[in-house]
């Protein structure tokens, strides 16, 4: 290393030097490549921020340990979330996707700080905000994006659309606001039934939070002491009013009552990340269901209908993705504490990039499906049966 400086040195000193000249520029580069992973530290730790709890003794830490390969992992997955966000944005516009579309951006610490707590065999249920937790839980890119367009390589053969995505153990992606929280109280019965020692995660957003359905289900989960984390995903508004006009109270970690609560920075993907592992503790020690408010942001309109600066001003926005952006600030945090550099970063962001726009070339070329495949997949693992068209005279077969 000693003499690849000394290299760039001369080269500096040289006469022809001039900012960005071939040899300068070589000599930099080669520097770079030449580093080796030894040159980074393997871990760091990070203040972060505490917690407001409701009927609990103790709450999650205020530090949390992230190892380098922890940092690159969260990184490259916001990234990917943020351009699959961005790309299905473009989409949208040029109306290659059609219907309803909410997207994800700004949000992303949630699901990945999520996701980097639980186990695969664990189960989550969200509303139709969707496309981050689809991607967290394992499908491709690319089955994403032609599941918007479509299309038969879509993870649903293209009849879900944006709002009715499923993988292993992810329950979708549900359109009826609140309908989910009872489901996922369901899922963690039959986690409890089995004993498998899983839990469920139960998202809804903060305009879903005064459903009545939502207060039935809490008092089932916590007769029953059902696995379950009910989590408040609570972006400010719902569709266009602000939580302050929705809701006579925005405690929305206490409105569990008598279920214990926790509030939660939503930006930090590490913060998301401890309280998650504490709830999820609390959840397989049999103590029953607990409340997880995860306060976070969405950059786009509550759907792609919604232009989303009428109700607030692009100055919030702009405050927002200048103070609290997730990527951002896990970026920051790896750069100053040597968990990564400028130029590694850089690398990933082009391969996201890529892998973005290789995604969606298959998405808008992939055949949608046929008409006779309408009434395909109505049942798992069933024998063929008819149904009926839209009128009695056409007969589709239902194959599973």
């Amino acid at each position: 290393m000693q003499n690849m400086l000394s290299l760039l040195s001369r080269v500096l000193r040289g006469p022809a030097q001039k900012p960005g000249t071939g040899a300068a520029v070589e000599a930099a580069r080669v520097i770079v490549a030449s580093r080796s992973y030894a040159d980074f530290a393997s871990e760091a730790t990070f203040d972060i921020r505490k917690c407001d709890v409701h009927k609990l003794e103790e709450a999650p830490p205020t530090t949390a340990v992230l190892t380098r390969e922890e940092g690159l992992q969260y990184y490259r997955t916001m990234q990917i979330i943020r351009r699959m966000e961005l790309k299905s944005d473009q989409l949208y516009k040029q109306k290659i996707i059609r219907g309803f579309c909410h997207l994800y951006d700004g949000q992303e610490a949630c699901c990945v700080g999520l996701e980097s707590a639980i186990n695969p065999t664990d189960h989550l249920i969200t509303a139709y905000r969707a496309h981050g937790y689809t991607y967290t839980r394992g499908v491709s890119v690319k089955e994403i994006l032609a599941e918007l367009t479509g299309r038969r390589g879509g993870c649903a053969k293209g009849k879900g659309g944006s709002m009715h995505m499923y993988a292993k153990n992810f329950y979708g992606g549900n359109g009826i606001v609140g309908a989910q929280v009872p489901l996922g109280a369901g899922i963690a019965l039959a986690c409890k039934y089995f004993g498998k020692d899983e839990i469920c995660l139960s998202l809804y957003g903060d305009g879903a939070a005064n459903q009545g359905q939502i207060f039935e289900t809490y008092n089932m989960a916590a007769l029953w002491k059902l696995p379950c984390i009910f989590i408040c995903e609570n972006n400010r508004y719902g569709m266009g009013t602000s939580v302050e006009r929705a809701a006579a109270s925005t405690d929305y970690f206490k409105r569990g009552d008598y279920i214990p609560g926790l509030r939660v920075d939503g930006m930090d993907v590490l913060c998301v990340r401890e309280a998650t592992k504490f709830a999820a503790n609390h959840c397989r020690s049999g103590k029953g269901p607990i409340l997880m408010e995860l306060q976070t942001y969405r950059y786009h309109g509550h759907s792609m209908s919604d232009p989303g600066v009428s109700y607030r001003t692009r100055d919030e926005i702009q405050e927002v993705r200048s103070k609290s952006d997730p990527i951002t600030l896990l970026k920051d945090r790896m750069l100053n504490n040597n968990l990564s550099n400028v130029e590694e970063l850089k690398e990933i962001d082009v391969e996201v990039r890529k892998e973005i726009e290789e995604a969606a070339q298959f998405a808008t070329t992939d055949p949608e499906p046929p008409l006779e495949e309408l009434g395909y997949h109505i049942y798992h693992n069933e024998p063929t049966f008819e149904v009926r068209g839209a009128n009695p005279w056409i007969k589709y077969k239902s194959v599973s």
